[in-house]
């Protein structure tokens, strides 16, 4: 089977709305416009519901994972995010190796390869100390954002984590509920720890928060963050069956987890990897660690070190570089016959077409281009939240350049 072929035998030509015949610089490549995946065709598992801003739907990695691997094919990610190519893969049964150079990615992902039992956690919270008030005053007012009370129990719960990370006594219910607190901690809704904010993968400054509440006449009231853990917990794994429990399981044991330059992933043997899912940074969209600096603060991470290691280029060269360099290290992990599905996007309202500056690199590195695949979509109310529109600020389509090593 090839990238051309669906499960049913039919081309992906057959079911395309457009096919355009491109030469990028002297590779000849077909682009193929159509609905390829949407969320009705498979409904995602509910372990996947963590946000993250810049992340794609878990159906986009199903997609190529269903097509070019078998059970025991390890799967890549190496701008990880929140983890949705490797826990699909998990779920599938397939080895997964993830890497992510904000160390927010690992803290998101790895815990959800050991789901729990709801009773455990209501356990393990009910066993770690809680404060009513405040007592350190050294780190950032979080007053906009919190009730008096509710700050507390977060800095409580912030402390015992911290101290069981460096006691080195951290365990699995630990890490899922410092992933459910990290992803609880700012909404728009009641089901998070703070009054009413943007949506859930960033947030605000304290001064923008501030003025948030003078606009909307709000006050920050309490909220159980116990309570709230146990219920976003049990959201995450309604849908989990025992066979997915198992197979995450064996993925999470054996899998790599990694916080490194995607150009320098040492501990990821040369061919091995059969398909690698990825989408990387795009130029100046998404400002991950400004939009992550209280995620960070809770969990530890040194803001100012995650912004320089985050930082995204706005220079077009300099991000060929990088990911040329990013490129030459997917080929030599990837396996005689192995896939890159590379999803970019458009960006600067339209005027650069991320997958024909993609195709050149891949190619120079070593792989051949099968095909760019470019799947229609709608944006969601949540873009429009973000300012986002059509053919201006964000993405516009799912354009996925898909290569492949070897013949």
């Amino acid at each position: 089977m090839t990238v051309l072929d669906t499960p049913a035998g039919e081309t992906l030509q057959e079911n395309a709305t457009t096919i355009e015949h491109l030469d990028i610089r002297g590779t000849r490549v077909e682009r193929i416009h159509g609905e390829f995946w949407t969320p009705g065709q498979r409904q995602a598992s509910s372990i996947h519901e963590v946000s993250y801003r810049g992340c794609f739907k878990p159906q986009l990695p199903a997609f190529f994972i269903g097509r070019f691997t078998r059970e025991g094919d390890l799967v890549y990610d190496p701008f990880s995010g929140r983890g949705t190519t490797v826990i699909e893969a998990g779920l599938r049964g397939r080895r997964v190796a993830a890497n992510d150079i904000n160390p927010l990615s690992r803290i998101l992902t790895r815990p959800r390869f050991f789901p729990p039992d709801v009773p455990a956690v209501a356990a393990r919270l009910a066993a770690i100390p809680c404060r009513d008030r405040r007592q350190d005053t050294t780190g950032p007012d979080l007053s906009m954002f919190y009730h008096e009370k509710t700050e507390a129990e977060i800095v409580s719960l912030r402390d015992y984590l911290l101290s069981r990370e460096r006691e080195g006594s951290l365990d699995c219910l630990d890490e899922w509920i410092r992933m459910v607190a990290t992803n609880r901690l700012t909404g728009h809704s009641a089901g998070f720890f703070s009054v009413y904010t943007l949506p859930p993968n960033q947030a605000v400054s304290p001064g923008r928060q501030a003025k948030i509440n003078r606009e909307r006449g709000l006050v920050p009231e309490y909220r159980d963050t116990r309570a709230l853990i146990l219920k976003k917990t049990r959201s995450l794994l309604r849908t989990i069956t025992p066979g997915e429990r198992e197979r995450l399981r064996a993925a999470g044991k054996s899998g790599l987890f990694l916080s490194c330059d995607a150009r320098n992933t040492l501990r990821i043997p040369d061919c091995s990897v059969q398909l690698t899912v990825t989408s990387p940074p795009f130029l100046d969209v998404v400002q991950y660690a400004k939009d992550n600096w209280l995620r960070c603060w809770f969990c530890g991470i040194d803001t100012e070190a995650a912004e320089r290691l985050m930082t995204v280029t706005r220079s077009l060269p300099e991000w060929k570089r990088v990911m040329q360099q990013t490129f030459l290290e997917l080929f030599r992990i990837t396996r005689e016959g192995g896939y890159v599905a590379f999803e970019v996007g458009e960006v600067r309202r339209g005027t650069l077409c991320l997958d024909e500056v993609v195709v050149p690199l891949g190619v120079r590195a070593g792989f051949s281009c099968e095909c760019i695949l470019v799947n229609t979509q709608h944006f969601t109310k949540t873009s429009h939240i973000w300012g986002v529109e059509n053919n201006s600020s964000g993405t516009n389509t799912n354009r996925i350049v898909v290569f492949r090593k070897g013949s």
